[in-house]
């Protein structure tokens, strides 16, 4: 039996590999900055220039060139925040909305593809892990 040290470790490097397998499977020409703040609008909604970069931890500059290469594409808006004048809020646009929601369905069907290869055994293992991920996730 592995040590709980051992154990945390190929953990952690097995979830940020599949993370990245995940992110490079289906950014669907955006790049992964572009995905970042379309999930954070998808997730939080529309937010000033400055929350955003907040969110994203980077600099406004670099929130607001991302932003006006998503609002070229039409996947985000760009208003005028009525509560300040020299600000924007920005916010997805339906068209970002189906983009992620697309990109969620291709990661979904990879990693599907992947437990159809599983036998039954290995298959209830992964469900079992799952409810101990999900359970370890609702701790903090």
């Amino acid at each position: 039996m592995l040590t709980t040290e051992v154990l945390a470790e190929r953990f952690r490097v097995s979830v940020a590999r599949l993370a990245r397998r995940l992110r490079q499977q289906s950014l669907g020409g955006l790049t992964p900055s572009q995905s970042s703040v379309l999930a954070t609008l998808d997730r939080h909604g529309p937010m000033s220039m400055s929350r955003l970069a907040e969110h994203e931890a980077i600099a406004k500059p670099s929130a607001t060139g991302i932003v006006g290469r998503l609002i070229e594409r039409g996947l985000v808006d760009r208003k005028p925040d009525p509560a300040d004048g020299r600000s924007s809020i920005v916010a997805i646009t339906p068209e970002g909305i189906e983009a992620i929601e697309e990109r969620r369905r291709e990661r979904t069907a990879y990693l599907a593809g992947h437990f159809d290869a599983l036998d039954t055994e290995d298959r209830e293992v992964l469900e079992r892990a799952v409810v101990l991920l999900e359970d370890m996730l609702q701790d903090g």
